[in-house]
């Protein structure tokens, strides 16, 4: 082991020691206790398949009754088992800038996932009062099976694989999935990473689409996401493919990386719920639709992902999928 890589390591075990450490009563009070001791990463990516994928596994449940409003909450819903509690369990990532990212010069969570997550507390408690639980890509199905969380906001796409595990919300975010690289790299598309290590994230969509769409590079896994940025800042990769979404925030932490030409997938993102709370989905779907009419959704965007650079211009909004409900018998895109 050379001793920039211990360097690194080393570098990265003091921040997530400082993260762990953190007792800021604002921090605990505001949104809850930080949780780190997650289980290890479970490696497949979803169920087995069990027959033929319904065309329709993208379509959410419809919204019902009033408005969102902490004033108009069921007692017997699990909003209300949420508010008599007092704070929303959120699964999120804790080191993907942009999306879930844990500042630790704020001590706060921060990014485009986070605030969407502090939009639904809001409905549900009048207030952002969240407490975090910090998850691998791996872990994120399997804590809201288990009750672990109340809902994972953490861009996980939805699969048909997925949608037999958990319930979905409707897509809150288009990515798309591409690779980057360094600047020094010589490949100038996908056919040149013929015969060369890409990295992806143990449980993600982005390693069965490495197999299906790119068979001729070579997977290189990991557990966390910053792990590959880490292996393609030291050579030991020579890409990375995952959601432009989770590419932004590599480009806005390495100047000396670059995206390849071409996507290899969409992403469609749902925030991740337990099936046996079709309620919940149905709020979380009403605290959406009022996101994108009121322009809250488009705000938050632009907050967090205007000033990306991409070959010298700002990264576009991307163009969002209408609400696709169930009993309309609709296929989402």
């Amino acid at each position: 082991m050379n001793m920039r890589y211990v360097c690194l390591l080393a570098a990265c075990l003091v921040l997530l020691t400082a993260c762990s450490a953190t007792r800021d009563d604002r921090l605990n009070s505001a949104v809850g206790m930080l949780n780190i001791g997650t289980p290890a990463a479970t490696p497949s990516t979803s169920s087995p398949p069990a027959g033929p994928c319904p065309r329709d596994y993208l379509a959410s449940l419809r919204p019902e009754g009033p408005a969102p409003s902490p004033n108009r909450i069921p007692s017997d819903s699990f909003m209300g088992t949420v508010r008599n509690r007092g704070r929303l369990i959120v699964g999120v990532d804790q080191n993907t800038k942009l999306l879930g990212y844990y500042n630790p010069n704020s001590k706060q969570f921060e990014g485009f996932d986070i605030d969407i997550a502090r939009e639904i507390a809001k409905a549900i408690l009048g207030a952002e009062k969240i407490q975090y639980v910090a998850l691998l890509t791996g872990q994120r199905i399997k804590a809201v099976q288990q009750g672990t969380v109340d809902i994972v906001a953490d861009a996980v796409s939805i699969t048909c694989g997925r949608t037999r595990d958990v319930a979905f919300s409707n897509v809150y975010f288009r990515a798309h999935q591409r690779v980057l690289v360094r600047t020094d790299s010589t490949a100038k598309g996908l056919e040149d990473l013929r015969g060369k290590r890409v990295c992806v994230t143990s449980g993600s969509t982005a390693l069965d689409n490495l197999v299906k769409k790119l068979p001729y590079a070579i997977p290189y896994i990991v557990g966390a996401r910053t792990d590959c940025l880490v292996a393609l800042q030291l050579g030991d990769v020579e890409g990375i493919l995952t959601d432009d979404a989770i590419l932004y925030g590599y480009l806005a932490q390495d100047p000396h990386t670059r995206l390849l030409n071409g996507n290899v997938t969409n992403e469609l993102y749902g925030l991740a719920i337990a099936k046996n709370h079709p309620e919940f989905v149905q709020f979380v779907n009403a605290v959406l639709e009022e996101m994108r009419s009121d322009g809250r959704w488009t705000a938050i965007w632009n907050y967090w992902f205007r000033s990306v650079q991409i070959g010298g211009r700002s990264a576009k909004a991307p163009v969002q999928p209408p609400a696709c409900y169930k009993d309309e018998k609709c296929v989402a895109p």
